[in-house]
């Protein structure tokens, strides 16, 4: 049950930013300016580095349509700002080839800006106006991403959370491992330390008696010595008669 309520405080911790910004996850029509001309986009912001989008907004364009984006390079090398794929069926959403261009920026840390557009030729742009019914679609192209990059960003942030949570008492029960040796080591401490007292009061003691003892045995040692010395004496003049 603690692990339940732990779990439960740390993913509203890290879901608690997502209500804050009431324009995550809604695509909106907008502008770019692309070949010197401003162009009718739709922009949807994100949670996440810009960097985890637009690999994201790849790797989802390709397994939902089949589209590969151009533009990130060759391990990095020859990476371009904009994100593009030439004459690219879309037959579910429009029934005709068009060009698609996408670039991706950071308004903050932890939130990134997706900006889709597209044309349908060399100068022939999709636009709100103009092309209604296909701009439409290149807006709920965007929402689905939206949507799908919500739920891979929160069951990531789970993921991170139930590790963070795993780490948490992983460390708490090595803490209280540590405060259980350190709890034993130092009653043991103790026990041994009162039994040096009681050794070194019964050595005290022992060291008084002995002093008392060296005492008479000093003066049985004189008195020995005197007895001694009067025996030698004796039997010197016993030899002398």
């Amino acid at each position: 049950m603690k692990r339940f309520f732990g779990f439960c405080f740390l993913l509203a911790v890290l879901l608690a930013p997502a209500a804050t910004h009431a324009q995550l996850y809604d695509a909106r029509t907008s502008s770019v300016n692309y070949d010197k001309r401003e162009r009718d986009a739709v922009k949807v912001q994100v949670e996440g580095t810009a960097q985890w989008t637009r690999d994201y907004w790849q790797a989802w364009l390709k397994d939902t349509y089949n589209i590969k984006l151009k533009g990130s390079g060759v391990f990095g090398v020859g990476k371009k700002d904009v994100l593009e794929a030439k004459q690219v069926p879309m037959s579910s959403v429009t029934g005709k080839l068009l060009d698609l261009y996408s670039t991706v920026t950071s308004p903050s840390d932890t939130v990134s800006e997706l900006s889709v557009w597209a044309a349908m030729g060399p100068d022939s742009f999709l636009s709100a106006s103009g092309t209604p019914s296909e701009f439409s679609s290149l807006r709920t192209i965007t929402q689905s991403f939206a949507a799908a990059a919500r739920t891979k960003a929160y069951r990531e942030q789970i993921a991170e959370a139930e590790k963070q949570l795993t780490a948490a008492e992983k460390e708490k029960e090595k803490l209280e491992k540590e405060r259980t040796s350190l709890a034993n080591n130092t009653k043991s401490n103790l026990e041994k330390i009162e039994q040096l007292k009681k050794q070194n009061a019964d050595n005290k003691l022992k060291s008084a008696e002995d002093s008392v003892k060296l005492l008479d045995n000093a003066r049985l040692t004189e008195l020995r010595k005197a007895q001694l010395e009067r025996r030698r004496a004796r039997l010197t003049n016993l030899d002398r008669k």
